[in-house]
């Protein structure tokens, strides 16, 4: 036992504070609520029980550590995204792949009281797997980007130039080439209640042949390779939210928007880019 709290950087520092958040334990394929004990006495992130087992069947290949690893980052991609202003209070989430093994942020919990023994993690199909905290109500959401596309990281926001745009058009005009970078004009999802299945189907449609979408009168998606990926795409299209109300805001002006065979050619020099095809910071 140590007496820590982890940092943005996801390490730990010392800080006296008292939260019902704490401790989890994880027997065979069952996992089971443990004794809540003060925040500020937390086990080390590589001090897990053992490894945890899949409710379908054998043993999980993933290391403890590799978890405990797994985990610290996603605490800090979510307490980046409050950092960033892309959330307020415990809203949006985040998770993030391993094997087949969803961990995600859990419901209502304030991300800078997240510690290592608050892991919260579940299966493809939604059932608990490791941790006793309940997982975030947009799981749904979650599990079926990872169902149906590529992903490894997924970010959800309530970022604030996002949500507004997603109430005035149904899709955001190509108003600057990292559209491309996202696949194309970034669409809206038809409204629908958070956590619903029905809100899902219209993210996933929003989410053909792109990686983010708006979500009406919502927020945004947006996953990638890896939880840096994801929370980057989340940033762009943030950021031109804002330069398209900006833009539009001008009276007696329209914005000049770019076509679709301009976005082409900035998608296939943005493919490119950087050390490791990295899109511009």
């Amino acid at each position: 036992m140590i007496d820590a709290r982890w940092s943005i950087s996801g390490q730990f520092s010392r800080e006296e504070e008292v939260s019902p958040y704490g401790g989890y334990q994880v027997d065979g394929a069952m996992a089971y609520s443990a004794p809540a004990r003060p925040y500020g006495v937390v086990d080390h992130p590589r001090a897990f029980p053992h490894v945890p087992q899949r409710r379908t069947g054998g043993p999980m290949k993933d290391h403890p550590d590799h978890l405990a690893d797994a985990w610290s980052e996603l605490v800090a991609t979510a307490r980046r995204t409050a950092a960033d202003g892309l959330v307020v209070g415990t809203s949006g989430n985040v998770s993030v792949r391993v094997r087949d093994l969803i961990l995600v942020t859990p419901s209502g919990v304030p991300y800078d009281r997240l510690g290592p023994s608050d892991i919260t993690g579940v299966d493809l199909e939604g059932r608990p797997i490791i941790g006793r905290l309940r997982p975030t109500s947009e799981l749904p959401l979650h599990l079926a980007v990872y169902r149906h596309t590529p992903a490894t990281a997924i970010v959800h926001t309530h970022a604030p130039h996002a949500t507004a745009v997603s109430t005035l058009v149904p899709e955001l005009p190509p108003i600057h080439y990292m559209a491309a970078a996202l696949g194309g004009p970034v669409r809206v999802a038809p409204y629908a209640l958070y956590g619903s299945d029905e809100l899902a189907a219209h993210m996933l449609d929003a989410l053909r042949d792109r990686t983010a979408a708006l979500l009406q009168n919502h927020g945004t998606i947006a996953y990638g390779d890896h939880l840096a990926q994801a929370l980057d795409r989340t940033a762009q299209l943030e950021w031109m939210c804002r330069v398209w109300l900006t833009a539009v805001s001008v009276p007696g002006h329209t914005p000049s928007l770019l076509s679709p065979a301009q976005l082409d050619a900035a998608g296939e020099r943005l493919r490119g880019y950087g050390q490791h095809g990295h899109a511009p910071a």
